[in-house]
């Protein structure tokens, strides 16, 4: 490959990384070479995908990762395979360009960055000991409405009347596409790992001036609640076991399916910034909704991806097979029903995907990078902590470096 074009891998061959190589139809300058999975079908299916689309016309399975860093043809890796792997990756990774078996310009990670802070600290060890730029994969604060309302609200709003002082996230969906996600200690937790890690960044990025480092806001406290609401319940219970030949008990070994946190910060003058963050997984609605509300002195701002300039309508009469044409998550076939109509693009990963591509073209380290998913990684320990105890944490706390939650630990049961 040239150094104007950038050759990549994908590590991980399910949902997520379609969702990725189907972003790159906009994005230039860039080819899927290779996808590597332990389920080698799955590797294929995606390989063919990127072949199918135009992003990747010799797209093909590897056997392993160290076999793409090998390949001189990929510069750069996309880690998308399932959290419990994490270490292990980036063990290989490293291992690999250390030993001189290939190179690599950088190495992207989706969220979160590991199951835990020592986990994520691991990683960002890992890359660096070897010179990889790092680019973290938190998708939501490149989506267009987001990095769109944040100019417009900073630039008009916060420029005349003073900054923006409260920000509300959430994300709420039906539950996971993949047994694992189920599991505590493989996935790290429950909904609180796997979905607030997107709305406390995406709350942080709207909430921080525009030119400003990451630094310039200071958690200052956290205070969160978790629960098991409707996958405890024995019908649902059952669902779950059925799903995974009975490995999956959330009679005795649940996660929470509700969370929310509220997390204080103070800017650079000290003014007091406020952080509110609700995730399900027993949202019953048209799909995935994500959603975002910033306030300032005099404006605010709404975002809801359940409100799109498509909707559709559906009587008893039209029939047809479950799927996810219309919107991810998505939960009925009849009845009126929001379209997004470009999903990649909406939620922000064809815009993230982009900046990763171009910031490692020029040998640049990405806006949004490992030190931000290990940040994340800590509030959300800190939440953990806060659940667990039933008080607010006050930020920081040492406590939280080897803190692993209970329902990591498989100790969790909210009906015990």
């Amino acid at each position: 490959m040239s150094s104007k074009h950038l050759g990549i891998g994908f590590v991980g061959g399910g949902f997520i990384t379609r969702f990725h190589i189907q972003s790159l139809i906009s994005v230039r300058n860039v080819d899927v070479v290779g996808v590597m999975s332990k389920t080698k079908q799955s590797a294929e299916e995606s390989a063919a995908l990127a072949r199918s689309i135009g992003v990747g016309s010799k797209a093909k399975a590897y056997d392993s990762i160290t076999e793409m860093i090998a390949d001189p043809q990929i510069e750069a890796l996309w880690i998308c395979s399932p959290n419990f792997a994490r270490i292990e990756t980036f063990e290989e990774i490293a291992d690999a360009v250390s030993s001189g078996k290939g190179e690599l310009i950088g190495v992207t990670c989706e969220k979160p960055l590991g199951r835990n802070f020592q986990e994520a600290k691991k990683v960002l060890e890992l890359t660096q000991s070897v010179g990889l730029l790092d680019g973290y994969l938190e998708n939501q604060v490149f989506s267009p409405s987001i990095t769109r309302g944040k100019e417009i609200i900073w630039t008009r709003g916060a420029a005349t009347t003073g900054r923006p002082y409260l920000a509300r996230a959430a994300e709420e969906h039906s539950g996971p596409h993949m047994p694992w996600f189920w599991e505590g200690s493989l996935q790290g937790g429950g909904v609180l790992n796997d979905m607030m890690c997107h709305s406390v960044e995406e709350a942080r990025f709207m909430l921080t001036e525009p030119g400003k480092p990451r630094e310039s806001l200071t958690p200052i406290s956290i205070n969160a609640h978790m629960d098991c609401l409707k996958w405890q319940r024995p019908e649902y219970a059952k669902i779950l076991s059925d799903n995974s030949n009975g490995k999956t008990d959330y009679l005795q070994k649940p996660s929470e399916d509700f969370a929310r946190s509220l997390i204080e910060y103070l800017d650079e003058d000290g003014n007091k910034l406020i952080v509110e963050t609700t995730t399900s997984w027993c949202f019953v609605g048209e799909g995935l909704r994500l959603s975002m509300e910033l306030f300032g002195p005099e404006y605010s701002m709404f975002v809801n991806t359940l409100d799109p300039d498509l909707k559709v309508f559906f009587s008893r009469k039209v029939s047809g097979s479950e799927g996810e044409d219309l919107v991810e998550k998505q939960n009925a076939e009849s009845g009126g029903m929001p379209v997004v109509s470009n999903e990649a693009e909406v939620y922000g990963y064809t815009a993230e995907n982009r900046h990763m591509v171009e910031s490692f073209l020029q040998g640049k380290r990405p806006i949004e990078n490992f030190d931000d998913g290990l940040d994340v990684t800590r509030l959300l320990m800190a939440a953990y902590m806060s659940a667990e105890q039933s008080k607010t944490i006050e930020l920081p706390n040492s406590e939280i470096e080897n803190f692993i939650p209970a329902v990591a630990r498989g100790e969790w049961n909210p009906k015990k």
